[in-house]
Formats: structure tokens, sequence, C-alpha cells
């Protein structure tokens, strides 16, 4: 299966739009029929994700786009009408929710040329496509892509200047099958509106967890995972949020969710380490780093351990019931005998943190600092449902840098471990990032209280 990273820019155009001259090499034109699946109930359009199968001079090639930070994780594999098993796989928190089916059928004519600029080569692309009913045109639109083959993304934006001065529109990065299934956003339902904010909430962390999981268990880009634990932390937080709201008991869908997010952490934390640790390396001498690379080594072995746990605990129907289960308590959300409000939500969290920062000793322990840290995430969180964008804000510098005193006091313990059961050139060379990660914590110790203050004044 083949795996590429894919940096675009879409823009919406007028029927009858003829692409202006950018400088380029002119592309054959192609035609081709792409065929979109889904499951019931369409969560991976929801999530994000497309699963294609585009035809062209009699070929077949399945496509699946998975959703990465900043571009969109593009796999293929050539095949006949059932879907390759490597991509199956991929999908089995959605295939939970049942068997994969036809969901539209989009005919493609498309010209173009290959643009170089600056160092950056992107394919310039028009395309006009037909939404088929059967064998009957049901619609058409005209969309451009602007798709990076080589370089700097950031060369697609000014091409996409130039297209939008030549008549095109902006577009909204929305795929071809949402445009097909003229896919909207879900009225809000009328109920009071912590509630509803507590609901719309949590749906939005399934899907996070849902777009996310693809490319989790593929493990190329480490910033799904880093995005699934997010949202698994995300979901837990409005959960404790809306303790006092929501009727019916959580502690199970609570308890699944807190094991979910370990079995990720424990991967994530070291993708971390590992990270932070081979740029530290960098500033050694040739003999101290690759000294020390034996150390990092026995890390990314531990890593590998990790992940396979993870990997078991996603197969398992533990996990897809978990995720039953979070949806169906999502949806049957209720108000308890407790009217609050969503300001009232926020006071209840403030009124946390301030308790955790006014019980603080002068030095405090490290510990104690972490406490902080994570009562400030969970009240950013409840900031978030209010819509307090100053309060949000001001949570995430302190979050931020507490973040950068947690993440040197757990390097730095490493190390001194690293240090103890190495050969004495590894241990030599972990001593003295040891020692920089020391300066690190003590520098973030600095800074914290005035994050605090300044958070203080929005509570």
């Amino acid at each position: 299966m083949r795996a590429t990273e894919e940096y675009e820019r879409k823009l919406d155009a007028p029927v009858g739009f003829r692409l202006p001259r950018l400088g380029g090499e002119p592309l054959e034109p192609r035609s081709f029929t792409s065929v979109y699946y889904d499951v019931p109930g369409a969560s991976l359009a929801a999530a994000g994700i497309t699963l294609r199968r585009r035809t062209e001079h009699g070929r077949s090639l399945w496509q699946l786009k998975l959703p990465a930070d900043g571009f969109r994780l593009e796999l293929e594999e050539p095949g006949g009408l059932e879907v390759p098993e490597s991509m199956t796989q991929l999908l089995r928190a959605h295939l939970r929710r049942g068997p994969l089916e036809q969901v539209a059928e989009l005919r493609t004519r498309r010209s173009g040329e290959l643009v170089a600029r600056e160092g950056s080569r992107a394919e310039v692309t028009l395309d006009e496509v037909s939404i088929m009913d059967s064998r009957r045109v049901r619609d058409r639109f005209v969309e451009i892509e602007v798709e990076l083959r080589s370089g700097d993304p950031h060369e697609l934006d000014l091409i996409a200047r130039e297209l939008r001065e030549a008549g095109a529109k902006r577009g909204n990065e929305t795929p071809k099958l949402f445009r097909a299934l003229g896919l909207r956003d879900a009225a809000t339902k009328d109920d009071p509106a912590a509630v509803e904010a507590l609901r719309s909430g949590l749906l939005e962390q399934l899907r996070a967890i849902e777009a996310h999981d693809p490319g989790t268990r593929l493990g190329r880009d480490p910033e799904s995972l880093h995005d699934m634990r997010v949202a698994v932390r995300r979901a837990r937080a409005l959960f404790r949020t809306g303790r006092r709201v929501i009727a019916g008991d959580m502690k199970a869908v609570e308890s699944g969710l807190k094991e979910l997010g370990r079995v990720l952490g424990d991967v994530r934390d070291l993708d971390v380490l590992i990270d932070r640790l081979r740029v530290e390396a960098e500033g050694l001498g040739e003999d101290d780093r690759r000294a020390f690379e034996t150390a990092i080594d026995s890390l990314a072995r531990e890593r590998s351990a990790a992940r396979e746990r993870l990997l078991v605990a996603l197969d398992s129907d533990l996990y897809l019931r978990l995720l039953d289960d979070l949806e169906r308590m999502a949806q049957e959300l209720r108000l308890s005998g407790d009217a609050a409000t969503l300001p009232d939500l926020v006071d209840r969290q403030a009124a946390k943190l301030r308790k955790i920062a006014k019980s603080l000793p002068k030095d405090p322990p490290d510990d104690d600092l972490h406490a902080l840290r994570k009562a400030g995430k969970r009240t950013r969180y409840a900031a978030e449902l209010a819509g307090d964008k100053k309060l949000v804000k001001r949570a995430k510098e302190l979050q931020d840098v507490l973040g950068e005193h947690q993440d040197a006091v757990v390097a730095a313990e490493r190390l001194r471990e690293l240090a103890a059961a190495a050969e004495p050139d590894a241990a030599f060379a972990a001593g003295r990032l040891a020692e920089r990660e020391e300066a690190r914590r003590l520098e973030a110790r600095k800074r914290w209280p005035k994050a605090w203050r300044r958070l203080r004044k929005t509570l």
C-alpha cells in the first residue's frame, strides 16, 4: 500500500471556467470515475475520511484519505470490487456501525498544468465533476485543486491567490464527496444550553477519536496518535465538567476513556521523549552522541512494545463498545436537578483551580505543579464550551509553561535512569543532558507564577 502526504488547496469555479496562464507545463487530460463508500450513518464523512475506488482506462485503484496535521494522508492500493483488507483493518472503529456501502458516484474530466516556482512544483488541475444518479447526471460542479508535488507548501497559497484573481473563489477544503452528498452540520437540539453544549462537545470528541483512529493504527504520523489522545482527554474533561448537570451514571464510560488514554499516552509520551532527546543529542560531541544513541535505542524498543499493547487495545471488542457507549450517552444526555448554566460550569472548574493554586507552598513539588496544570486544562475546556476566549487563552498560557516544566521533569528522570543502566560513555552523555533538562525545569518554575497571575485575573 503506497502512502503519500497530500498538501493541497481547493477553490470553487463557475461552469465554463478556464485556468489562467500560470507558466507551467500542460498535463495530459484525464477522465475517471470515482465511487465513494461509507458505513451506515456516514461516520467516515463525519470524521473527514474518504474511501473511494477510482477507475481510469479500465484500471481500478482504491484510495483512502485520512486527516492529518496540516495535510491529508493518502493511501493507495490497486484492487477490484472488494475493498483491500489493508484498508478495512484501519477502519475497524467505523465498521462497527455496519458494512461499507456505495454512497456516491462522480465522473471527472481533469485538465491542468504542472507549475514550477521557487524550487517548488505543484499540479494545478481543473476538475469538471458530474454527480451521477445511476446513468443520469444529477448535478455538476467545477473545482480547482492546487496540489504540492515537491517543495514549500506556502507556494500553494501564492498560486491560489492568482486563481482567485482570475475569477475562482476560495474553497472550504471540502472533499468532492461531501459536496456531492450536500453534508451539513446537524441542527441544534432544543435542549438547555449546558446540556446541548456538553452533547455537542462529546460528539465532537467522538468524531475526533474516529477520525484519528485509522492514522493511529497505521502509525506513520505521530500527530494522529496525539490528536486521538487529546480527544480522549477532552471527552473525560467534559464528563467531569458536566458531572453535576447530567443525569445518569457515567462512571463506566469515564473509566473506559481513562484506560484508553493511558495506552495512548504510553506511546505518545515516549514519542515526545525520544524526539526531545534526539534533538538534544545533536548538541553533543560526535563520540558522546554515538554513545547516547544506544540509550535512545532502548527507549525505541520500549516504545515498540507500548505500541503493540495499543494495537491490541484498539482491536478489542471492549474498545468498540466504549465508542458505542460514548455515542449513546452523548445522544441521551438529560438534565439533572442541577439547573446550571455554562458560566456556572466554568465557575466550578475555576473554583477547583483556585483552590489548588492557593494550597501550593512557596516552592511547590513537581507533582503539585503537574496537578495545577491538569486543573488549568479542565478550566480551559469548560471555558471553550462557554465561548470565553480570553479565559481559554490565559489558561492555555499556564498550561503551556507547566507543560514545559513537566516535560523537563520526565526527561530528566528518564535520563537519570538511562545513565544508571548505560555504559560509561553513554551514562556521561545522559548525565549532561539531564543537567540541561534540570535547567529547563528551573526556568519554567520562574515563569509559571506570571502565567498564573494573568489567568487568575480572568477567573
